[in-house]
């Protein structure tokens, strides 16, 4: 059973960290924007997002910090959008967020697939 609940919040993050790096990429790419409905991403993101603050419950300084990331993420995503990608500080923010999303994108699934073989 606690591989089950591993897998399952580790799935999650993985689903939460791929939906906020979509939100940075389609704040810098008209095509991104174009091939995801905004609609469409926003309700994954709240959907996944509260999944996981309620998987965190357990642990309110895990909950917090993972509250703070999309909040910042959000906002520099919405500041994106609206200054546009001329800015180069706002720039260097999306790309420097982008990549720690990646690098966690990463390792969680390279756990996930060490989880997943452990429970077979």
């Amino acid at each position: 059973m606690a591989t089950s609940s591993h897998i399952e919040t580790t799935e999650t993050f993985v689903r939460l960290y791929v939906f906020l790096s979509q939100y940075l990429d389609r704040c810098r790419d008209e095509a991104a924007r174009r091939s995801f409905p905004e609609a469409e991403l926003q309700a994954h993101l709240s959907a996944t997002k509260a999944k996981m603050l309620d998987i965190m419950a357990v642990n309110r300084v895990v909950k917090e910090k993972v509250s703070q990331e999309c909040a910042r993420i959000l906002a520099l995503g919405e500041t994106c959008l609206k200054q546009g990608s001329t800015h180069a500080s706002v720039v260097e923010d999306v790309k420097r967020e982008r990549a720690i999303l990646q690098n966690k994108t990463i390792a969680l699934s390279d756990l996930l697939a060490v989880f997943r073989a452990a429970g077979n």
